[in-house]
């Protein structure tokens, strides 16, 4: 008797605490004591002989199941309308509220996963199914039981359907795929491949989610709006989406389109649009539907972020450290709001792993501001050959060096290495040299033999008369800015360097750590290792390059051209700042404090610039326009500030 009822508890703990962890994303137990109490409930369920069907260890993964059964829906299923333009979203607003009058409308993400029905009676979960064609999905109960996020038990005690979207984090998909003998290519294949799997245990190891959106169907039920099931289904511990706007007008409308649109790259999920409905659960009996869809909802999707293109020639290109790395040049495709027609391959071993040929049918994907990726394979042809690395540097020819992964050209005097070194030196978040182009170095190198970093502080106004559409203007404003960056950022001077390994971030936590380019000269392997993501390859980097006595030469070169550094002060950080050891994320157009500004503010009281809302964030800071970053951590209850009290922060 006290077994079982010791058994009940735990199992409503447990219960508990995945919610917590699962759904809320706020846990309040470590995973050691929840794994302790776990592994109790274990050895109670093997003494009693009883599994209670709410039970956690359900989730584990039973037989393998021998073929799906078929479910035919109580209630039929649509799929949504789609448009891709404001006009045609309008023209759905105009065609719904010429039926019903001004209306309020909800608009949630559109999820990129599979869709999952699932069934409770009595509170407990029973049956989960796919969408199917609508009318006849398949039995995927012993799969969707394994997710973590799907309740197994409920408060409200009549019989309910729901649906929801099966999907896999991002963190979750890249995590599975660092020790998983074949990788999965994309999100949604990651979920349609393990909730359609006969074996519930593949389903348990990808760590899916199912994020619910809407009510199939529900015993006397008073929801009179969408808003009332976003409640319900919250109220149920059911994990619902981190978008849901009410909105009236199209301004609302596109406003939202545009914050979604614009961020949709830094959210931990794949979305592929929104879905706008109508508020009122009565009204859209009266709105209806056609034979396919209902009339009243739509999915406004965005351009696609990912496709498939043949791959027809590989690209070798030199970098400012020598690393040689490939680019994929396919088909043109549009992808995402551009023309794509060339994509990385990051390096060999990439290339190895995803199996990709040319010739070949490749994924695609392109997420806003970032370079187009190739994914992995998609079809081999019988044409289809080899991607077949070089020997030589396709730039100067001299035999290419294999170090991990990379191919190296270790000449010094290569052309594509020097340009690239120089144009990266003067770029904007090093020394900031205005007009300087990777152009313009390339002809400085050819015609005035520049190729060291120091030969830039030697340029003269001659130098560039001869130069095609150079005018006193343009020389004198290059010059001018040539003058202006000798005063730098310590972290600026030494991203500059190209040091293999340290880009802005890393420069920044070296700057911080060792204030000094002489402590940074000087320190050895294991205190390098002690900065924060700084592991022993990159230490071995920076300790090897300060022992370089060519690079020790052009330093002091520098130096000789007048070169200065600013250097972090050693400020004595008080214990009371409001950002100490926080995690800080700036969003939308910040103007009392331009983001740079803002940034080494907070970096300068202790805190850290983060790029993205998580559960780990401590505060957001939000300017003018703030979209996605604001409304995720609405969702998560993060504290957020505007620019005024952000002002009111630093001076207090």
């Amino acid at each position: 008797m006290e077994d079982m009822k010791r058994q009940k508890y735990l199992t409503q703990l447990l219960n508990k605490y995945a919610y917590q962890y699962y759904v809320l994303e706020k846990p309040i137990v470590s995973d050691y004591d929840y794994d302790v109490l776990y592994d109790e409930l274990l050895a109670l369920e093997k003494k009693t002989g009883v599994v209670l069907d709410s039970s956690p260890t359900q989730r584990v993964g039973g037989e393998v199941l021998k073929g799906f059964k078929k479910v035919v829906h109580k209630v039929r299923l649509f799929s949504f309308n789609k448009c891709t333009t404001i006009d045609e979203l309008k023209k759905f607003l105009s065609d719904v509220e010429s039926i019903c009058g001004k209306q309020k409308f909800v608009v949630e993400y559109k999820f990129d996963g599979l869709r999952i029905i699932a069934k409770y009676k009595n509170g407990k979960f029973v049956e989960a199914s796919t969408r199917g064609n609508g009318e006849v999905g398949e039995d995927v109960t012993e799969q969707v039981k394994t997710i973590k996020s799907v309740p197994l038990e409920i408060d409200y005690k009549g019989e309910l359907t729901v649906a929801g979207e099966g999907i896999i984090t991002l963190s979750n998909l890249e995590k599975y795929n660092k020790t998983a003998d074949e990788k999965l290519k994309n999100a949604r294949n990651a979920v349609a491949g393990a909730i359609r799997n006969l074996d519930p245990k593949v389903t348990a190891k990808r760590n899916l989610d199912v994020i619910f959106y809407d009510i199939v169907s529900i015993d006397d039920s008073e929801l009179k709006t969408q808003e009332d099931v976003y409640k319900f289904l919250q109220q149920n511990k059911f994990l619902t989406g981190k978008l849901f706007e009410v909105v009236e007008n199209i301004d609302e409308f596109e406003k939202i389109i545009n914050d979604v649109d614009k961020n949709k790259s830094m959210l931990n999920i794949l979305i592929d649009g929104l879905v706008v409905k109508l508020n009122s659960l009565k009204l859209r009996d009266e709105v209806g539907y056609t034979a396919k869809f209902p009339k009243w909802a739509i999915a406004y999707k965005f351009a696609p972020q990912e496709l498939t293109s043949v791959l027809r020639k590989v690209e070798w290109n030199v970098g400012r450290t020598g690393r040689v790395t490939p680019t994929a040049l396919i088909d043109p495709v549009e992808l995402a709001g551009a023309t794509v027609k060339r994509a990385t391959l990051n390096n060999i071993c990439d290339i190895e792993k995803k199996n990709v040929k040319l010739g070949s049918l490749v994924f695609v994907r392109r997420s806003n501001e970032v370079i187009p990726e190739i994914l992995g394979l998609a079809q081999e042809y019988e044409n289809s050959t080899p991607i077949v690395p070089p020997k030589t540097c396709p730039c100067c020819h001299q035999p290419l060096h294999r170090i991990g992964p990379n191919l190296f050209c270790q000449n010094t005097s290569c052309h594509d290495k020097i340009v690239a070194r120089l144009d990266h030196f003067a770029s904007r978040n090093c020394m900031n040299i205005e007009g300087l182009s990777e152009q313009i170095i390339g002809l400085l190198c050819d015609r005035c033999g520049v190729k060291n970093l120091y030969d830039i502080y030697a340029l003269k106004y001659d130098d560039f008369v001869s130069l095609e559409g150079f005018k006193d203007k343009k020389i004198n404003n290059i010059l001018s800015s040539i003058e202006k960056s000798k005063t730098v950022d310590l972290s600026r001077f030494l991203d500059g360097l190209s040091i293999d390994g340290v880009g802005e971030k890393t420069a920044k936590d070296l700057s911080k750590k060792f204030r000094t380019l002489k402590n940074i000269m000087e320190a050895d392997l294991s205190s390098l290792v002690e900065v924060r993501d700084i592991g022993e390859i990159i230490a071995q980097n920076i300790y090897s390059y300060f022992r370089n006595t060519n690079n020790l030469s052009e330093i002091q070169k520098l130096f000789d051209c007048g070169i200065t550094l600013v250097e972090p002060k050693n400020l004595e950080i008080s214990a009371d700042s409001p950002f100490l050891n926080k995690k800080v994320v700036l969003t939308g157009v910040l103007k009392i404090y331009p983001r740079a500004e803002a940034t080494k503010i907070i970096e300068d009281m202790g805190g850290d610039v983060v790029s993205s809302v998580s559960k780990n964030t401590d505060l957001v800071v939000a300017g003018e326009d703030a979209g996605s970053k604001y409304a995720k951590a609405e969702a998560l209850k993060i504290k957020i500030i505007n620019e005024d009290e952000f002002e009111k922060l630093i001076k207090s």
